[in-house]
């Protein structure tokens, strides 16, 4: 039986993974770096230290960590800007978290850094909803790698114990991801998986092993999720 639903952010709770390629394509071109779509969708999963280390690795370039820190700030704001006049967070999608929230403990698992989270789920009126945040840090491995969920995993059971509640299974966590790396993150982590089809297609989600596939988080509740994994 699911007791516990991990989200990831990009692509699930905000569908803004086309915005941050346009973002990343001007910053990087801005440097001489070509980047096609293709290359962008092939580092999904990555945090955004990662990503702007293989966009140089593929121009055969070197880059500081001053100079990445700076491409990556740039990126941040200018993700702000074009996400600031039309937030893309579906009514329906906050719906279902909220909705969620009183049945479930909900988790929000991402290579984002933890203050842009932090930014769109204030905008979002969901800042309230998550008792586990987990984002990109120093030595955390990302997607595909399991570390991230296995967290999260921890962080809620710290939090269970501390309450006197027995602490959950990885089986009875539920994962809901857009991209291969985070369903086969969350598989090796040995979670349930449900794939949203913002960003990539069901046949790709599928492929990764995700249990369920759906256009879309708007037409769900708490009743199909119980009535698919229980």
């Amino acid at each position: 039986m699911i007791h516990a639903i991990f989200f990831d952010f990009n692509g699930v709770i905000i569908d803004d993974e086309r915005i941050h390629l346009k973002a990343y394509r001007e910053v990087l071109n801005g440097e001489g770096l070509d980047f096609s779509d293709k290359d962008y969708f092939a580092c999904l999963g990555m945090d955004d230290i990662a990503f702007v280390q293989a966009a140089y690795a593929r121009a055969r370039k070197t880059v500081t960590e001053e100079k990445r820190r700076e491409l990556i700030d740039r990126e941040h704001t200018l993700h702000r800007q074009l996400i600031s006049e039309d937030l893309p967070v579906s009514p329906g999608v906050v719906t279902f978290v909220k909705a969620a929230a009183r049945r479930y403990a909900l988790g929000l698992v991402s290579m984002a850094e933890r203050s842009e989270i932090e930014h769109v789920l204030k905008l979002a009126s969901l800042d309230e909803c998550f008792s586990v945040v987990v984002s990109a840090e120093p030595g955390l491995k990302h997607k595909p790698a399991p570390d991230s969920y296995r967290r999260a995993l921890d962080l809620l059971n710290e939090a269970r114990r501390a309450n006197r509640k027995l602490p959950l299974l990885a089986s009875e966590c539920l994962v809901i991801e857009d991209a291969p790396p985070g369903i086969l993150a969350g598989r090796a982590a040995g979670m349930r998986t449900l794939g949203v089809t913002n960003t990539v297609s069901a046949e790709a989600l599928r492929a990764a092993g995700a249990e369920v596939v759906t256009p879309n988080l708007a037409d769900w509740n708490t009743a199909a999720v119980h009535h698919l994994f229980d």
